[in-house]
């Protein structure tokens, strides 16, 4: 069993269906059932609505015990080692929906209709849903189904609720004795019997509240730091309230599977404490001594909760072409150590990749902010086209790139990357054999992913172009004024076939003893001079092919 799992994807994707999926089945907590009607049917585009929908569950991976709770669910299967296994299938279906557009439910276990889940299984499944917009308070609040209120009674034998229930008869015994209770009790008695006359007027008392032991949990309220916890902060308080609800899950013995269900956990808390609670959901899958394994199931659109996430837990909900799609990432067959090494690479920047419907990928800095600002020069909107540009730190597609495709994240993506052939400075129009890399980049294309390939760098193809000399120079000049000035006339004493190669040079392979110009400051130099300043520039064609490509309709 899984037991964090982390769906992400961006909005509206079909996050929050996948957990109304998982209420049809699993025991929905405080907030009841979840009610199935004819509006949740599946509807074309041609406007035919589905005449029902069914929900498969598989529960895998169980323990002997566990295989006699689900017994009248059990289907063999064989494990990659070539030994059976027994998975526990179980069914819901809605369909027929009468006047009022209720539909009606069947359950069933295995592949038979006629084999009903029987209602004791059904609450052998325990589950608590958090909704996204939720009130943490509220389930702390004092009352006979609060969450607090059930861990206290799970937490509690006969001799000790004896105890409890003792000593507050004891203590009501005492508060009766008191002036101001007895003085209360005078007040109260004398004004109900002059309203209703000795014969119809009750026996009244003061004090505490029958004192049996369910009442007493019931009445308990959690305090902060001497505060009353509505008094707490939200964040705060929905820790609070997932503390409570775990302990009461993980204790429950009764139960045959638990699960924890929370939308959007991020919710109210700063990216510190999103680290801390995923943390601690992760630490779930190991339960100390007399507890039980709960299954944990959150929703996000947190790019910083995806990064801080071990991607094995991560599914991706997203929208394709024609349906809604999902990539579990620990399906795909990285290369050895690939997946190790996008874990470390991935960021909040490039957790976007979860969530962006278009994504380019660059090598660096300097493509992020140049990508932009050549967008910019032909009019692009990058992030009206939800298009998200990502570095992946150098050559490192490797890495990211079996998350995209035909067989995988089914969006398109744009790679752009340097041909960087050996040995050779381009004359515009010519396209030299590219390197090995370049190479390994280009046989990754297929319908949703598009290599663009550089004559050689982005900034030699920019220097191919006379006016975008000019503009390169000025933006140097900010940076290294010296240079640029000793380079402008480099350049224009250079024969109009080496001005590329001479400003190239000048600024990326300055040779021994002088330090290259930085590429990402540089590009951002750039970038400015040209959205800010309004300095001229002319987009070199696979760029230009690149950002049509991606935002193309």
């Amino acid at each position: 069993m899984l037991t964090l799992n982390v769906l992400v994807g961006p909005n509206n994707a079909g996050k929050t269906a996948v957990v109304d999926a998982l209420r049809v089945l699993l025991s929905a907590g405080d907030e009841g059932a979840l009610r199935v009607s004819s509006y949740d049917l599946h509807v074309t585009d041609a406007g035919a609505q589905s005449a029902q929908a069914t929900f498969s569950y598989v529960f895998a991976g169980l323990s002997k015990s566990e295989e006699a709770d689900f017994l009248t669910a059990l289907k063999p299967t064989t494990n990659a080692k070539g030994e059976t296994e027994y998975e526990a299938h179980l069914t819901v279906r809605y369909s027929n929906p009468d006047d009022s557009g209720r539909l009606r439910v069947r359950r069933w276990c295995g592949d038979h209709e006629d084999n009903p889940i029987a209602s004791e299984m059904l609450e052998d499944l325990r589950a608590v849903y958090l909704p996204p917009l939720r009130d943490p308070a509220q389930g702390l609040r004092p009352s006979r189904s609060s969450q607090l209120a059930r861990l206290v009674q799970r937490l509690s034998d006969d001799a000790s609720r004896q105890e409890v229930v003792e000593t507050l008869t004891k203590l009501d015994t005492e508060l009766r004795a008191k002036k101001p209770i007895t003085d209360t009790q005078a007040a109260i008695t004398k004004r109900h019997t002059d309203m209703l006359g000795k014969v119809l007027s009750q026996k009244l008392a003061v004090g505490l509240s029958p004192s049996d032991f369910q009442r007493v949990a019931a009445r308990l309220a959690l305090a902060v730091a001497d505060f009353d916890v509505e008094q707490n902060g939200l964040g705060f308080n929905n820790l609070i309230y997932m503390a409570v609800v775990l302990s009461e899950l993980s204790l429950n013995k009764e139960a045959a599977y638990r699960a924890l269900i929370v939308e959007e956990p991020e919710a109210h808390l700063h990216p510190q404490l999103q680290a801390v609670l995923l943390q601690y959901l992760k630490s779930v899958e190991t339960p100390a001594v007399n507890e039980n394994p709960v299954q944990v199931f959150v929703t996000s659109h947190s790019p910083n909760f995806a990064a801080l996430a071990d991607i094995d837990s991560i599914s991706c909900i997203y929208e394709a072409s024609e349906a809604v799609g999902c990539l579990a990432p620990r399906e795909i067959a990285f290369e050895k150590r690939k997946k190790e090494k996008l874990q470390r690479y991935l960021n909040v920047t490039r957790a976007e990749i979860f969530f962006a419907r278009r994504i380019i990928l660059v090598e660096g800095t300097a493509e992020l902010f140049l990508v932009e600002a050549m967008a910019h020069k032909l009019g692009i909107d990058l992030r009206k086209h939800s298009v998200s540009v990502i570095s992946t730190d150098g050559l490192n597609f490797d890495a990211f790139l079996p998350l995209f495709g035909e067989t995988a994240l089914k969006v398109p993506v744009a790679v752009v990357t340097d041909g960087d052939p050996t040995g050779i400075y381009p004359q515009p129009g010519e396209h030299h054999e590219p390197s090995a890399t370049a190479k390994s980049i280009q046989a990754q294309s297929d319908t949703f992913v598009r290599p663009f390939l550089a004559a050689k760098t982005l900034e030699y193809d920019l220097a191919m172009t006379a006016t975008n000399r000019a503009t390169m120079l000025e933006a140097l000049k900010d940076l290294h004024p010296g240079i640029a000035k000793d380079l402008a006339a480099d350049v224009e004493a250079a024969k109009d076939e080496d001005k590329a190669k001479v400003l190239f040079k000048g600024m990326f392979e300055r040779g021994e003893g002088k330090a290259n110009v930085q590429k990402g400051a540089y590009g951002q130099a750039l970038a400015q001079a040209i959205v800010s300043d309004g300095l001229d520039i002319e987009v070199p064609d696979y760029l230009a092919d690149a950002l049509n490509f991606i935002t193309a309709e």
